[in-house]
């Protein structure tokens, strides 16, 4: 067997072993153009596994993303995707040789991390990749829909301050309803502003829209979005959405660029008339929708996984790029298996800023690369893992100490799909 890189002409051979390999059929033929989730697909960053006869088997793929970090900073990211195996060829070690290959690759190309979403949570643990943000479905009957008004004080008078159970109007704010072909411009601009802000959000670079890839609102499938509009006019959310069967008005995604635009979208959403429920797809763990809602028990939560997972190929280069929260010292001696390499770090935080420098130590933490992935992005606290046995603490105060620096004052959270 070969693992070889694709060009532009393996697009149509690329994609029918993959669909294979998950039993499905293409939609449209591969050279169809845009509005199918591969037509953003990079092929010069493709792997196919041959055989020795030239009969594909598997595939592999990445795409150059962007992920916001903790802090701010935005770094180049692999978004590793289109991983799959015949299943006549599948337990001869295909996907191992892939996934080393494609790391290696990464490596040879400066890069320090990768990001995937897992088709099956047991598959890419043991290549180094943990699970870094979550994200849950909310379910509202339109029924009991109503929000509530916020109950801190505004001022002496004790009356309701103003923010997000208020009226949108109050604040000279606006929101108008699109079709999705209307406005494919102004979702990205907002999107662009949005991911910047948001730890763990990845890019959607401009040829996804241009070529309708992924899922909606990018992809092209019909649906109405209602557009949030500052006091000056400026598009500041979006919320894309549409109704289904039973009733349903499911939303995509929420875009928003604070709280209080959050709140006038899911207003706008649960105050639609003639449907029986209002699904958010896509909310992050902790959202305080569920709260604004006057009952309670209303915001029914479901579908919590997973979503962004991270691998990082360079510890010191990932733990540098990021920001910090609180000052410390931290040693982690973290062990990346399928790679063969054990190190040993000194994470130095001061001030924000991290230095990250080999030590001979004795070390607060052992780790795996996997788990350290996990902690990343501040959505694991690395006392979850202690207490779930992974991650080892070699004296009583590594654990808090460790937990007080991967802190994050906003927690991760991604909407992509790729």
């Amino acid at each position: 067997m070969d693992i070889r890189p694709t060009t532009d002409q393996d697009l149509d051979v690329f994609v029918d072993t993959l669909h294979a390999a998950f039993g499905r059929f293409p939609e449209t033929p591969a050279g169809g153009g845009g509005g199918v989730w591969w037509a953003a697909l990079e092929m010069d960053r493709g792997l196919l596994a041959v055989t020795a006869d030239g009969h594909p088997v598997g595939t592999a793929a990445a795409y150059s993303f962007e992920l916001t970090l903790p802090g701010g900073a935005l770094v180049p990211a692999a978004g590793v995707t289109a991983v799959g195996v015949l299943p006549s060829h599948r337990r001869h070690g295909v996907l191992s040789a892939m996934m080393r290959h494609q790391l290696t690759e990464l490596r040879d190309r400066g890069e320090f991390l990768a990001v995937l979403l897992a088709s099956e949570a047991p598959i890419y643990g043991r290549f180094g990749y943990g699970p870094a943000t979550y994200t849950q479905r909310l379910t509202v009957p339109r029924h009991n829909a109503g929000l509530a008004l916020p109950r801190a004080a505004a001022g002496r008078d004790g009356s309701p301050a103003p923010g997000p159970g208020t009226d949108d109007r109050a604040s000279g704010g606006s929101v108008a309803v699109l079709r999705r072909a209307e406005c494919g411009g102004l979702l990205e601009e907002v999107y662009d502003r949005y991911r910047r802000g948001q730890p763990g959000a990845l890019s959607r670079p401009h040829t996804w829209w241009t070529r309708g890839a992924g899922q909606p609102p990018v992809a092209p499938a019909p649906r109405y979005v209602a557009v949030h509009r500052d006091a000056d006019g400026v598009p500041d959310g979006y919320a894309s959405y549409a109704i289904g069967e039973a009733d349903t008005l499911t939303v995509d995604e929420v875009i928003a660029g604070d709280d209080a635009v959050f709140t006038a979208l899911a207003r706008f959403v649960l105050g639609h008339d003639l449907v029986a429920q209002v699904v958010f797809k896509h909310v992050p763990p902790g959202h305080p929708l569920r709260w604004q809602l006057a009952d309670f028990r209303a915001g029914q939560v479901g579908g919590d996984t997973d979503w962004l997972w991270v691998r990082l190929l360079d510890v010191p280069r990932a733990l540098t790029a990021r920001g910090w929260f609180a000052d410390g010292e931290l040693v982690l001696d973290v062990h990346d298996p399928f790679l063969g390499e054990h190190e040993r770090h000194l994470l130095t935080v001061r001030d924000g800023k991290a230095d990250c420098v080999p030590t001979d130590r004795a070390p607060d933490l052992s780790l795996d690369v996997r788990d350290l992935g996990s902690l990343y992005l501040g959505g694991t606290a690395p006392s979850t893992l202690v207490r779930a046995g992974h991650v080892r603490a070699h004296h009583p105060a590594a654990t808090a100490l460790a937990d007080a620096l991967f802190r994050t004052e906003r927690a991760p959270h991604c909407l992509h799909w790729f």
